[in-house]
């Protein structure tokens, strides 16, 4: 939940400063941009020059530093959260009363995104009564407290105020952007790949599908929190995402048994498998043996899995297709969409530089059941995921 997250991380003058290292690593272990705002009295605790190669950009502690201004609107409105951790008591009471005197009180004045706040003091400094108003006032401005954990403090004595853990930290921020995420609680089917239709023990009839496209569908809907079924033919390819349950299949027999078995519990389905058309009719077993004349394969039609979930449908699901065109493309697509009850159909064509099987990019059009047509430029494949993603949490939303 984490990757590509914005995340502006706020450190303050305590001795908790320390984990603020740990904290930062942590964030971009998780794929997060990170970067770094210090008050004037936190480096004496922790360097800026340790905190800026772990977040790989130069730390800021002051509003001018040798007559540049570093502009705070700016940074508030770069971050997608704004983390301050540790919190002393100074800072929790600037906070509840407004007071901008160095540049992470202006950062945060200036914040349009959620903040955090980890408060780190000693116990009888966190139970007075002016910082549980203070920590009261923050709060019921929409900042979100990450109170401290029990344990030893520096002071010796044993209680409250002690920073929550770096790990806790970063599970937290996760657990909420999963609960805020537009797909959480929903589980989504999605296929890809090629199947394998075998002829004998050895050779098969296929495609070249890599698996790419439906791979990088599948890793945007879990950041987007839904709970995705993969079901892959055979790519070299793995996920990443935790969210993401793969099961590899060989054969379009296989893939259509494995829809069946997912699709009656998800919202949606994206259907970007090239799903073999023909399988033989028979497999021979062994190897055929090269003789004087031809073997003879017959075939006939695998079954149609996304017709029959286009059959199976319910009013509350949302089914998208695609479409690998040569010719008449458009036509073809919109008839495809009638035909099997499709919300929503992917097309793209043979006759597109860059598009197709293997390719790291696509070029597609989408068209929706009224015959709605939204064609987009060349691109990566990651860029056309987010695309498909973000058609499909439109659909879901409205349902």
């Amino acid at each position: 939940m984490l990757s590509g997250k914005k995340i502006l991380v706020g450190v303050t003058g305590g001795i908790a400063a320390y984990k603020s290292a740990h904290l930062v690593r942590l964030l971009i272990k998780s794929g997060a941009e990170v970067r770094v705002v210090m008050t004037p009295k936190a480096v004496e605790f922790i360097t800026p020059l340790t905190l800026s190669v772990l977040s790989k950009h130069p730390v800021q502690t002051e509003l001018v530093t040798d007559g540049v201004w570093n502009n705070h609107v700016d940074l508030g409105r770069w971050a997608d959260l704004l983390l301050i951790a540790p919190c002393t008591a100074s800072t929790l009471s600037k906070m509840a009363t407004g007071q901008c005197d160095n540049l992470l009180m202006a950062v945060y004045l200036s914040a349009e995104c959620p903040v955090y706040v980890a408060p780190a003091m000693d116990l009888e400094m966190y139970r007075h009564s002016s910082t549980q108003d203070n920590l009261k006032r923050i709060g019921a401005s929409g900042n979100r407290i990450i109170y401290p954990a029990t344990g030893s403090l520096a002071s010796g004595l044993e209680g409250e105020g002690r920073m929550e853990e770096p790990e806790q930290i970063v599970q937290r921020l996760r657990d909420d952007l999963l609960k805020e995420a537009p797909l959480h609680g929903h589980r989504i089917l999605v296929t890809a790949g090629p199947t394998f239709e075998a002829i004998d023990d050895v050779r098969f009839l296929g495609n070249h599908s890599s698996g790419k496209m439906g791979f990088a569908i599948a890793e945007v809907l879990a950041a987007r929190g839904a709970l995705v079924e993969l079901v892959s033919g055979p790519v070299a390819l793995d996920v990443a995402h935790s969210n993401i349950h793969l099961t590899r299949i060989v054969s379009a027999a296989e893939m259509f048994q494995q829809c069946m078995v997912h699709y009656s519990t998800c919202s949606a389905a994206v259907m970007a498998a090239a799903v073999a058309d023909f399988t033989p009719s028979s497999k021979h077993e062994g190897k055929i043996k090269k003789g004087d004349s031809l073997p003879v394969i017959n075939l006939q039609a695998t079954a149609d899995v996304l017709e029959e979930l286009g059959r199976l449908k319910k009013a509350d699901q949302v089914l998208i297709g695609f479409a690998l065109e040569s010719t008449d493309g458009v036509e073809n697509a919109k008839d495809k969409v009638r035909k099997k009850n499709l919300d929503l159909i992917v097309l793209n064509s043979l006759q597109d530089q860059g598009a197709g099987f293997g390719t790291d990019t696509n070029k597609v059009s989408f068209i929706d059941k009224h015959n709605k047509i939204t064609t987009f430029g060349l691109k990566h494949k990651q860029e056309v995921a987010k695309d498909i993603a973000d058609a499909l949490t439109e659909l879901v939303i409205k349902r």
